[in-house]
């Protein structure tokens, strides 16, 4: 598949660096942008317990990529491409 897009990771010029991070793609709604949910614990000191949490990240998703719903993918943060995404698809784990 030809990829022509300039913010592809792979084909293009984007650079990544900083926190890579692995979720699941809970929305596709958007063109070219994902919404990843990425789980992780916080310990509380105060009642010494862990707490889950969630997060929810707005990421460019490159044609070549091109990742759907529920799929398992690795993102990895990058300059602001735009007012809320400033992380890039960079691969799909699992289908």
């Amino acid at each position: 598949m030809e990829c022509n897009d300039p913010r592809c990771p792979i084909h293009g010029g984007l650079k990544y660096r900083g926190g890579q991070l692995e979720g699941r793609v809970v929305s596709d709604k958007a063109k070219k942008t994902v919404i990843v949910e990425v789980d992780y614990a916080r310990y509380v000191y105060k009642y010494e317990r862990s707490l889950r949490k969630r997060s929810r990240i707005p990421a460019h998703n490159p044609e070549c990529i091109n990742a759907k719903l529920n799929d398992v993918v690795n993102v990895a943060e990058t300059r602001r491409l735009s007012k809320t995404k400033s992380f890039v698809v960079t691969n799909i784990v699992k289908k």
